[in-house]
């Protein structure tokens, strides 16, 4: 061989060995010690090298601040990260590279995590294959990015504790919060009822209508609720099934509308005040309450059909235009601080979920 073809060959192909084994520079929120999060949250620099076997790089597009991830930081959650840990539990990433056994998923899909914990407040990762799910590019940034936890709360409590009919009916306190807004829609397109409390406010009637765009049969406050008289009339049939986030007061008023032998489950309490049930609704009525938590739901069915069929169907809806994002605002990622702050700030009162958005 001509000794300057091989020199140039043997350099191209340093060049390339260099290059596969290059860094990519990535930008993470990190916490080192439980505490408020805009006082321990950093934005840290790191480098990851390329995926190994079974391994994905992605590139993380959005990722929201839930509730969840808020308490994780504070250490009230409990799930308790190994220190230094990122923030965040979900998000919706495109596929850089992947690993030489990857073989159900390719480069430029977009994926969601298919477990919890993994770190998303992340501009870049490595995750295992087995980790995430891919989800159709056509599906917005905002719904993929929210799909794992308040949709699939939603859809399993709608499912999984009562079997409710078309024409049934289900009441909700914090109808305005993500887990809210998703109940109204799929009740919608399963032709369910939905009642939806939510508290007073100055733009009350703006939220009224939004709740009912998206498929709430009927919105009242905490005070209309204690006079209503429509189920007492037959204007709705009476709930079979109560969703709770509030506790306090705010669960009793929505037990006490429930059908006989009507379910509440419990999947938060924002107000931080106990369950409380009248004597007369157990006894006379057979009220049954319930808790949930999708993260121990998710564990117990990591690979089961009743999973993939769940968000199969989630994803249809989304693509079909029946199912939107719950309202948000979209941060740069470096304004986390603002968002973290934001998100502590509305405590669900607004309804509005800040997404970190990592293209910017």
């Amino acid at each position: 061989m001509i000794p300057q073809i091989h020199n140039t060959l043997l350099n191209a192909g340093k060049f390339f060995q260099f290059t596969r084994n290059m860094s990519k520079v990535v930008k993470s929120l990190k916490y080192s010690k439980h505490g408020e999060p805009v006082e321990v949250i950093e934005l840290v620099e790191d480098q990851l090298k390329n995926p190994k076997e079974y391994e994905v790089l992605v590139k993380v597009l959005a990722a929201p601040i839930n509730p969840a991830d808020i308490n994780t930081i504070q250490g009230k959650y409990p799930v308790k990260p190994t220190f230094p840990a990122v923030g965040g539990n979900e998000c919706v990433a495109e596929v850089i590279s992947v690993g030489k056994n990857v073989s159900k998923l390719t480069t430029g899909q977009h994926v969601i995590p298919f477990t919890t914990g993994l770190g998303t407040w992340t501009t870049h990762a490595i995750f295992a294959e087995e980790d995430l799910m891919p989800v159709s590019n056509k599906i917005g940034l905002a719904e993929a990015a929210t799909l794992t936890v308040n949709p699939c709360t939603a859809y399993r409590m709608l499912k999984d504790f009562v079997e409710l009919s078309p024409g049934d009916c289900v009441i909700q306190n914090g109808a305005n919060s993500a887990v809210g807004q998703a109940v109204h829609q799929l009740c919608k397109s399963w032709d369910i009822k939905s009642v939806g409390i939510v508290r007073n406010r100055p733009d009350i009637a703006e939220l009224k209508k939004y709740l009912k765009s998206l498929g709430a049969t009927e919105v009242l406050t905490e005070e209309e609720i204690r006079a209503s008289t429509m189920f007492k009339e037959k204007q709705l049939p009476r709930p079979r099934l109560a969703f709770n986030c509030v506790g306090g007061k705010s669960a009793t008023e929505i037990s006490r509308h429930l059908a006989d032998k009507g379910v509440m489950v419990t999947y938060g309490g924002m107000s931080r005040e106990p369950v409380v049930a009248s004597t007369a609704a157990l006894i006379f009525k057979d009220i049954a309450f319930h808790g949930f938590w999708m993260t121990r739901w998710s564990k117990e069915n990591y690979n089961s059909s009743q999973r993939t069929h769940m968000f199969s169907e989630l994803c249809d809806l989304i693509e079909q235009g029946k199912f939107v994002a719950p309202v948000h605002e979209m941060v740069p990622l470096q304004k986390f601080k603002d968002a973290v702050a934001a998100a502590l700030d509305f405590k669900g009162f607004a309804g509005k979920k800040f997404i970190l958005d990592m293209q910017n």
